[in-house]
């Protein structure tokens, strides 16, 4: 019959007033606060001075135009003049191509957006110094985005196209303006207010994406799910199967229920968590894509190819957890967090390119699992599979990070064996039985 009695001597203000108690979980809680805000506002405050190399399509499809008797193609030289233009920051790499290969960039996902001068460009521009020509046609030059490279990485890209045609535009007019000078003598004030910038920039969607892709974020939340899923499911996998080998009490309310110790190797132990989280991704990636497909109406192609991925991405993430546990008890946990989600959010290059990101950031995604695992996902829903987008960097890291998780899960766990390191010594009375 249970006691209505407290164990006497033992009172909430008495722990209290005990200063070892503070000090492991103010240290741990203080110390995790500070990296997580540093971890995660480092990467994003300011993306546009952090820009390093973004690429951007610069494409010359004009075919020129004989203006005063001489052969000239205005679109080569502004090209040229962008590409050349100074950039101490080194913030842009633009990329000299044609139309079909700028295209197949924005398809591939390898440019953010695309810079193009049409091809009646010149005679669009010759057509400016008509005399008697009332209301000519603005020169126009397009910029192409990539919807595929998320909002904020489509809009840096965009921004940046724009401004360096508006600023050809100025120069280009400076130019018309003397040469009309020079011809007629005068130039009229509407004259004039043309040819401040004589060139329009048209904005077109370059490689279209789906109205239910999240503007180009919709692989970056899929890919969360499963890291998430892969997370907290190899943590409570852990968990239970520590409650049910009798080496953590199971809590439930006032209920407490603590089952006989098994006997069993660390070693031994690994390889049901791991096994566990195997084969619970067949379970949780099918329910993601059930709610994200067919509920929500995400829009997604290759359907088996992206359940087999988030199969094989959740189970990695899962195997990393128990790893992680495996080798370092109870802080291995908090160590996957990190390694998971806290360092690998910012520097999955999905919210803000990895372009825009600090250097410490970028150095983090050739490694870290959500880049990794975002460019496969990415390649999937945006760019038809295709293996150069991604996808093949993406099954290729990731099983480079399980054969690492594993390798070190269990080398870890048969040092401890070989050690006699065991959790809890057996107790001889309590042997397990078919029941337990």
């Amino acid at each position: 019959m249970p006691s209505n009695q407290h164990p006497p001597g033992t009172t909430a203000g008495r722990v209290l007033r005990n200063p070892k108690i503070w000090v492991l979980p103010t240290v741990i809680v203080g110390v995790v606060s500070l990296l997580l805000s540093l971890i995660y506002l480092g990467g994003i405050l300011n993306p546009r001075s952090d820009l390093h190399r973004m690429p951007i399509g610069l494409v010359n499809a004009d075919r020129g135009a004989t203006v005063m008797g001489q052969r000239v193609n205005l679109g080569a030289r502004i090209t040229a003049g962008i590409r050349t233009s100074p950039d101490p920051r080194d913030q842009v790499s633009w990329r000299v191509l044609d139309a079909a290969e700028a295209r197949d960039g924005l398809a591939s996902g390898k440019l953010y957006g695309v810079l193009e001068v049409p091809q009646n460009f010149s005679a669009s521009v010759a057509a400016l110094e008509t005399t008697g020509q009332k209301a000519p046609a603005r020169p126009t030059m397009t910029v192409l985005t990539n919807p595929s490279a998320g909002s904020l990485g489509a809009s840096l890209a965009t921004s940046i196209a724009q401004q360096a045609a508006h600023a050809a535009s100025k120069q280009l007019g400076r130019s018309l303006t003397e040469r009309l000078q020079t011809r007629d003598g005068q130039v009229t004030n509407a004259e004039r207010l043309l040819l401040a910038d004589p060139v329009s920039v048209a904005v077109k969607v370059g490689h279209p994406i789906g109205t239910h892709s999240g503007l180009g974020l919709s692989a970056f939340y899929y890919t969360l799910l499963l890291v998430l899923v892969g997370f907290l499911g190899g943590n409570v996998i852990s968990n239970s199967v520590d409650v049910g080998l009798g080496y953590a009490a199971s809590e439930i309310g006032p209920l407490r229920r603590q089952r006989p110790t098994v006997p069993i190797s660390r070693t031994q132990t690994l390889m049901v968590t791991c096994a566990m989280s195997a084969a619970l991704s067949l379970l949780t990636s099918s329910l993601i894509l059930l709610a994200s497909v067919a509920i929500l109406g995400m829009n997604a192609s290759h359907i088996p190819l992206l359940w087999l991925f988030s199969v094989c991405a959740s189970a990695t993430v899962g195997v990393g957890v128990q790893a992680l546990n495996a080798a370092f008890g109870g802080i291995g946990q908090l160590m996957s967090m990190f390694v998971f989600i806290a360092l690998s959010l910012p520097s999955s290059g999905a919210t803000i390119p990895l372009q825009a990101l600090p250097t410490f950031y970028r150095v983090l995604s050739y490694f870290e699992p959500m880049r990794q695992l975002t460019d496969g996902v990415r390649a999937i829903l945006y760019f038809d599979a295709r293996a150069d987008a991604g996808l093949t960097r993406g099954w290729t890291m990731m099983g480079i990070g399980l054969v690492a998780a594993l390798l070190f899960g269990f080398a870890m766990t048969t040092y401890y064996d070989r050690k006699g390191l065991h959790r809890i010594v057996p107790e001889p009375a309590e042997q397990p039985t078919a029941s337990s």
